[in-house]
């Protein structure tokens, strides 16, 4: 007899997440069911480090709005079923227009205006899709997947999907107007 999985709302997953036996894992919620994520090893986290000193500069003096790391939870999708779904990124901007004020001890519930992802070896690449999708689906204006064993960028926007190399320039779009990095500076040698 098969036994009926029984899908978790965002509103459940996070009392779950906030249970102590869940503090230390990376959770995300994913059309209504968890999914445990790995944590990111060393060479994730200095180029997370990197890129987040380089977008909060930037935001900061230009005023622009907040920058999160540490995989910061979005509802992405309020399902009819209970298919919600969650997701935590590496980075994200939101814009001071699009800001929740008075900020609280929730998750955004709306995409982001940016989100950066760093791609370990261990993400699969149909779940990378599905967040793509699922971002610019919630209103996120630009994505950037950065691959280090590659030494390359995709950017994504609702218009389609451009990849950068090494001798290429990042820019921020109209997301954050002025922003460029060289692709190369993103990843250490």
């Amino acid at each position: 007899m098969a036994v009926k999985q029984q899908n978790i709302t965002a509103d459940r997953f996070l009392e779950i997440v906030e249970q102590p036996q869940n503090q230390d894992r990376l959770l995300e919620l994913v059309e209504g069911i968890i999914i445990e994520m790995s944590k990111p090893k060393r060479i994730h986290g200095v180029i997370v480090a990197w890129l987040t000193a380089r977008i909060v500069n930037f935001v900061e003096s230009s005023g622009l709005g907040e920058v999160t790391t540490g995989e910061t939870g979005f509802v992405l999708e309020r399902n009819a079923y209970g298919r919600d779904t969650v997701r935590g990124l590496d980075i994200a901007f939101v814009s001071s227009e699009r800001l929740p004020t008075p900020p609280d001890y929730t998750w955004y519930e709306f995409g982001p205006d940016l989100a950066v992802e760093v791609i370990s070896p261990n993400n699969k690449t149909a779940d990378t899709h599905l967040k793509v999708t699922q971002l610019l689906k919630a209103g996120t204006s630009l994505i950037w997947l950065g691959y280090p064993e590659t030494r390359a960028v995709e950017a994504h926007t609702a218009a389609g999907a451009n990849t950068l190399y090494e001798d290429d320039t990042l820019s921020g779009g109209d997301v954050l107007p002025g922003f460029i990095l060289r692709v190369a500076d993103i990843f250490p040698s």
